[in-house]
């Protein structure tokens, strides 16, 4: 199992479907999250419990914006949040991973080193790029200002630190080709 991260505008999600092209599955872990917290009434009553009615929506759908209010600046509910999610999110990673044939299964998640899952795989690999390219990718992706993104990516481990704790790197700082390429040989380097 091959842990894939790397912070807000790197290209990660970029890197795992390249991935999955080489034929290698991928759990997306962070997606999983979103659904899962519709899909498990289970949670629904514990987040309900936790952080009121309003973390769903008339439909019954979390909702993100609420959430992310609640716990934007309050860390102990932010890790109360989590310790409902993630135990969740792991089973439904170990179901997942039971079904899996090929020597090399990947799992992507932003916070591979901030919860120290990576002690859990054989590998990490890190999808970096500089702070101003990464800041003008999630502006033009997602239409946040410049101070929105900068907020982010402070509440986000530092990329100097991540890539101290990475066995594989690679560098999105051109374009879709190399980001490709690079992918691929750092995939087929694996042993």
């Amino acid at each position: 199992m091959i842990g894939l991260t790397g912070g807000i505008g790197s290209g990660k999600t970029t890197v795992a479907h390249f991935i999955e092209e080489f034929g290698f599955p991928v759990y997306y872990s962070d997606d999983r999250a979103k659904a899962i917290v519709n899909e498990s009434e289970d949670l629904k009553i514990k987040i309900k419990e936790l952080l009121g009615e309003g973390a769903y929506d008339a439909n019954g759908l979390y909702d993100r914006k609420y959430v992310a209010e609640k716990v934007f600046t309050d860390k102990d509910l932010l890790h109360e949040l989590n310790e409902i999610i993630h135990p969740a999110v792991k089973i439904d990673f170990e179901n997942w991973l039971m079904k899996q044939t090929k020597y090399l299964v990947f799992k992507e998640t932003a916070l591979l080193f901030e919860l120290k899952l990576n002690k859990q795989c054989y590998k990490s690999l890190l999808v970096t790029a500089e702070d101003n390219i990464r800041t003008k990718r999630v502006m033009d992706r997602d239409g946040k200002t410049y101070r929105e993104v900068e907020s982010i990516m402070e509440k986000q481990m530092p990329e100097k630190d991540k890539i101290k704790l990475a066995d594989c790197l690679i560098y999105n700082n051109t374009n879709l080709e190399d980001l490709k390429e690079q992918t691929e040989r750092v995939i087929f380097s694996i042993e």
